[in-house]
């Protein structure tokens, strides 16, 4: 038989997603009960869409940040805890896009060298409609 696993505040458990809401995550903790991540504990940065940062079935890491055994509620966070599996995405998405951005600055065509461009031309635009005005 399985050992009894007693959730408690502060702890950190792996946890299994089990449904997403607008407001939040739903996870299975190791005793079977289920949590709330909130919204505004999935991750450090904004989280407009839960779905952008979850699927059911994801494995993640939760601090219990309350249990109230009378009402059988319990508050989750991810923020506080380091995600493995998540960081291992992240780094690979940044990676990603930083092979992206060596390619694009050796074709010459960077964010400062655009708006070098455009700060000059926007200046001989303005100089133009200066001496226009000065005529009147």
């Amino acid at each position: 038989m399985s050992e009894k696993v007693e959730i408690i505040t502060g702890g950190i458990y792996e946890g299994k997603v089990v449904r997403l809401k607008p407001f939040g995550a739903i996870v299975i903790l190791p005793d079977n009960s289920q949590g709330l991540v909130h919204i505004s504990h999935i991750s450090s940065s904004y989280v407009q869409n839960v779905d952008d940062h979850l699927a059911v079935g994801d494995i993640v890491h939760v601090k219990v940040l309350t249990n109230d055994k009378s009402s059988g509620k319990i508050s989750l966070s991810m923020k506080d805890v380091a995600q493995p599996e998540l960081m291992q995405e992240r780094e690979a998405a940044i990676e990603y896009e930083q092979r992206r951005d060596r390619g694009r600055s050796e074709a010459g065509t960077t964010f400062e060298e655009k708006f070098k461009e455009w700060l000059k031309a926007s200046n001989e635009r303005q100089a133009g409609l200066n001496k226009r005005n000065k005529r009147r």
